[in-house]
């Protein structure tokens, strides 16, 4: 009787959709692969919490790392509300239009027994995709770390993940225009995740403005411990990133990861040994940024092509992305603080376009679509990364500019001066005795 008392309870405070599944769903569905995909959501929400809080805390000033950890944690928390609530929706609901997805799914009332063309339950679909959502913003905060409003950056990535990142998801993800009409692929999310917060970063930098005493005075990472084990945790969240994309636990998956860790591998020691020549000695910031680098470059790649080919990756972004870096912060002298742009958005442009050469099965690639060679797919995806990095420019700098009608963009000089962490949140990262 309290068993059947407690069922009755639970059915008037739990939607419908949450309780009423088809029993035959559950029977359908592949225990192996909803329990693969459940482990690399969480190896992906583990890449931001705690992995981006460490790699970006390490690399800024002393007074400023809790304030780095908080942006993190609280855009996590927010993007995971607003994704359950309208972004999944809008990502990933019914194609009508292309554009974006319907409402059918907002607060998760609609959805199915089995996400289409996978086979796990939709709601296992919804976690996996929940963890993008959140990393994909948080990736921004280090364009402007050292002097962003706390309260501007909350409403930012808010209005952000719902204006450029689920639009963009559907897209390419969803079954929207760039997919169905272009045949643009990302396997993980060099357009999807890497081009649109790398872009969006360097717009904001622009728009903020520099940090006091940049490019002058000397800004050293105060924790490069920190930044190691962050980036350690990132490449071990990756497999989920990339080997959790295949939607299975297959060799999809396992080659994935394979491709992941290789590009990583290459691109860390490329990384070193340009440093090596340019500055003299490997650094451990160098070896970090490397492997990150690396990451985001064979992301969009990961599951179409050879690990040969994910070294080639691996390599170019060792480079590139170097190259990328002098030429923004040095050169430029553009205070994308962190590098976001030069990293991750150089190397999710530089693999998606390089995913339209390697996937040629004469290069150990899975192969083209019907009726696409190499020239179409690679000019698809360039199509796709300049209209996608042209949004995000475009958008980013309204929704930055209006947000900061209602909350100032930067803290005040002597805010900054002082350090966020005291000024921002009461509170300091380390105490001194």
């Amino acid at each position: 009787m309290k068993r059947l008392a407690g069922l009755l309870v639970a059915s008037f405070i739990m939607p419908a959709a949450a309780i009423a599944k088809d029993p035959s769903m559950i029977a359908s569905s592949d225990s192996g692969d909803t329990a693969w995909i459940l482990t690399a959501s969480a190896l992906v929400l583990f890449m931001t919490l705690p992995g981006l809080g460490l790699f970006y805390g390490g690399l800024v000033r002393q007074k400023n790392v809790l304030s780095v950890l908080v942006q993190c944690g609280a855009v996590a928390a927010i993007a995971s509300v607003l994704w359950v609530v309208i972004g999944y929706t809008l990502a990933f609901g019914n194609v009508t239009s292309g554009w974006l997805g319907s409402g059918n799914a907002w607060m998760l009332i609609d959805l199915g027994t089995l996400r289409i063309g996978t086979t796990m339950p939709e709601s296992t679909f919804v976690l996996f995709q929940m963890t993008f959502a959140v990393i994909t913003p948080a990736l921004m905060i280090g364009a402007w770390v050292d002097r962003a409003r706390f309260g501007w950056v909350m409403g930012f990535c808010a209005l952000w993940g719902l204006a450029v990142y689920a639009p963009v998801a559907h897209w390419v993800w969803g079954g929207g225009w760039l997919a169905a009409q272009f045949g643009v692929l990302d396997f993980a999310g060099g357009i999807t995740v890497h081009t649109t917060a790398g872009v969006s970063a360097l717009v904001i930098a622009l728009l903020i403005g520099k940090r006091d005493g940049f490019p002058q005075k000397l800004m050293l990472p105060h924790a490069p411990v920190l930044t190691m084990m962050g980036a350690a945790m990132l490449w071990v969240g990756w497999f989920g990133f990339n080997g959790g994309s295949a939607f299975a636990a297959t060799d999809d998956a396992s080659s994935a990861i394979i491709n992941t860790h290789v590009a990583a591998a290459t691109a860390s020691l490329v990384w070193l040994l340009v440093e090596k020549f340019a500055v003299g000695k490997p650094t451990s910031i160098g070896w970090a940024t490397g492997a990150i680098a690396g990451l985001a470059t064979v992301t969009p790649a990961a599951g179409f092509i050879s690990p040969g080919a994910a070294i080639l990756f691996g390599a170019a972004a060792g480079v590139i992305c170097y190259g990328a870096i002098q030429l923004v912060k040095f050169r430029l002298k553009i205070d994308d603080s962190l590098d976001v742009f030069a990293v991750h958005g150089v190397g999710g442009i530089l693999g998606s376009l390089l995913l339209g050469i390697f996937l040629s099965t004469g290069l150990g690639g899975t192969g083209y679509a019907e009726g696409m060679s190499m020239g179409d797919q690679f000019i698809a995806q360039a199509f796709a990364v300049a209209v996608v990095a042209i949004y995000s420019a475009i958008v980013s700098a309204i929704l930055a500019v209006m947000v900061s009608v209602v909350f100032p963009m930067r803290v005040s000089k002597d805010e900054e001066t002082e350090g966020l962490d005291i000024t921002s949140h009461g509170e300091r990262g380390w105490e001194m005795d």
